[in-house]
């Protein structure tokens, strides 16, 4: 089981001709509201992908739906508590080119007491999976819990922030960033190449693996000595949105039943070159059958 300790937004999308300039008033074409977060869409990415996920959250007790939206998926919310607060919520720009720009109000995502923190860790055994992002507080005390107890620890550190870098970072087993976020745990210039930011961070973090996202330039996993690359499989892109975290879940799904770690890779690949040609976040993330189809027979004409 992997437990995912993370944020459930409300994502109000709005398509937009080019994202707005300081200054500007921009109206837009369309408007709705969807699930999202990336606590939410990574746990939603790995169940749609076939793997066991648990998801520890907080959610305004008014905003139920979408812990149906993720039991109907297959994500255990039986720790997923309903609060009297906001929920978190998400303002997200989309242009023509499928670019996106957001704006992030935490709202009960930032409101998890240590105590609560120790009681969920309490609940998992020692060996099993962790998964957070930066969208929670308490990420310090988490951390640490987990540890003592044990359990293995995935982070995305998204969106990444100063307080990143005062984590227990060494307490990682496993680290998926992006070209940006690798940039600044590395303290080298964003422009760096791809080997020369997993050399960095194999430096800064030696027992820790690595999974590098760089969009339309691939991927690349790290640890010790090894190194493998997985291509960006080429689409044309509608919406980015969401992107990272498909490929996240499917990748972390696909470890789940012992598969190599190129097969993981490949498999997050097809999953988030599927997503991008959807709009949205959560419901841009495609079932395993599509997935597992595109791998065996390659993407629709």
């Amino acid at each position: 089981m992997l437990y995912n300790f993370g944020s459930i937004n409300l994502d109000h999308f709005y398509r937009v001709p080019h994202l707005v300039h300081p200054g500007e008033t921009l109206t837009s074409r369309t408007y709705r509201v969807g699930l999202g977060g990336k606590g939410a869409n990574q746990s939603l990415a790995m169940a749609l992908a076939g793997g066991r996920v648990t998801h520890w959250g907080r959610l305004g007790r008014q905003d139920g739906w979408a812990k149906e939206t993720l039991s109907r998926a297959g994500v255990d919310v039986s720790r997923l508590e309903l609060v009297d607060e906001p929920s978190g919520h998400a303002i997200i720009q989309v242009d023509d080119r499928g670019e996106n720009a957001i704006i992030l109000h935490p709202g009960a995502n930032h409101g998890f007491k240590t105590a609560t923190l120790a009681q969920l860790i309490e609940t998992a055994r020692p060996g099993e999976w962790l998964l957070a992002q930066n969208e929670c507080n308490g990420l310090p005390e988490l951390m640490e819990h987990a540890r003592s107890r044990g359990l293995n620890i995935a982070f995305n550190p998204a969106p990444m922030t100063d307080a990143v870098q005062t984590l227990p970072l060494d307490a990682c087993r496993l680290l998926f960033v992006n070209r940006g976020e690798a940039a600044r745990l590395a303290e080298v210039d964003e422009a760096t190449d791809a080997q020369s930011l997993l050399t960095t961070l194999a430096q800064r973090l030696p027992e820790t693996a690595t999974v590098l996202t760089l969009g339309g330039e691939g991927a690349w996993y790290q640890h010790d000595e090894e190194r493998f690359y997985q291509p960006a499989i080429p689409v044309r892109p509608v919406d980015t949105t969401g992107a990272g975290d498909t490929f996240i879940g499917y990748f972390l799904a696909t470890l789940q039943t012992g598969a190599s770690v190129p097969a993981c890779l490949e498999r997050a690949a097809m999953a988030a070159a599927l997503g991008v040609q959807q709009p949205g976040a959560a419901e841009s993330i495609p079932a395993s059958e599509a997935v597992d189809r595109a791998l065996r027979d390659g993407l629709p004409a």
